[in-house]
C-alpha cells in the first residue's frame, strides 16, 4: 500500500509507543506484533510518538551488525552476547519500521562492516530483508546481506518457542548462522 507505515515493536513498552504513533501519524499505519506473551517489561507511563522511520541502536559492537524486527530484537541481543563471548562482538539495531526504512542507519552499518545481517519473525520472501536488499540495490552497493527468517511455506503450528527453535530464530539458531555467515 503507496505511503503506509509499518511498525513491529520489540516489546509491550515499545508497543504501546507504536500505538501512540499510529495514532497522531496522518496516514495509514499497520502495527505488526506476535502472538503471545509480552516480555513483562516495564511500561512507561508517558507515552510519545516515535519518530517515524528512525531505528534504535541497542548494543554497539565491533565486528558486525543484526538488523532485528520486532520480535526478533530480544534473541538477537541474547546472541550477540553469546557470540561476543565467542570473540564476535556486534551491533544489534532495533529497526521498528519495515516502511519507511531507517535509510541512514542502515547504509552507515553497511559501509562500516561490509555485510549486514536482518532478522524477522516472518516469511523472508518480500519481507523486511527483502526491502533492506531494495535499499542497498536502488543505492548500488554490493554486499553480503544473511537474511534469518520464515521460508515461504506453510509453517506448522505449535508455540513461538518451538517454531523459532524449529526454524534457527531462536538464540541458537542465530548464533549457528551468524558464525557460518561471519567466517
Amino acid at each position: 500500500m503507496p505511503n503506509i507505515t509499518l511498525m513491529a515493536p520489540k516489546d509491550e513498552n515499545e508497543l504501546q509507543h507504536m500505538l501512540k504513533t499510529a495514532i497522531d501519524h496522518n496516514g495509514p499505519v499497520a502495527l505488526r506484533y506476535p502472538r503471545g506473551n509480552g516480555y513483562g517489561v516495564p511500561l512507561e507511563q508517558d507515552l510519545k510518538a516515535l519518530p517515524i522511520g528512525q531505528a534504535e541502536l541497542v548494543r554497539e559492537g565491533e565486528h558486525g551488525v543484526l538488523l532485528a524486527l520486532g520480535a526478533m530484537v530480544y534473541p538477537a541481543l541474547e546472541a550477540a552476547e553469546q557470540l561476543a563471548q565467542q570473540g564476535i562482538d556486534l551491533t544489534v539495531i532495533n529497526t521498528r519500521f519495515v516502511k519507511p526504512l531507517d535509510q541512514e542507519l542502515i547504509l552507515q552499518m553497511a559501509q562500516r562492516f561490509g555485510r549486514l545481517v536482518t532478522l524477522e519473525e516472518n516469511v523472508l520472501q518480500g519481507g523486511f530483508g527483502t526491502a533492506v536488499l531494495e535499499l542497498l540495490e536502488q543505492k548500488g552497493i554490493q554486499l553480503p546481506v544473511l537474511r534469518i527468517g520464515y521460508p515461504d511455506s506453510y509453517i506448522e503450528q505449535g508455540e513461538q518457542h518451538e517454531l523459532r527453535a524449529a526454524y534457527g530464530l531462536d538464540k541458537d539458531g542465530i548464533v549457528t548462522t551468524v558464525l557460518k555467515f561471519m567466517q
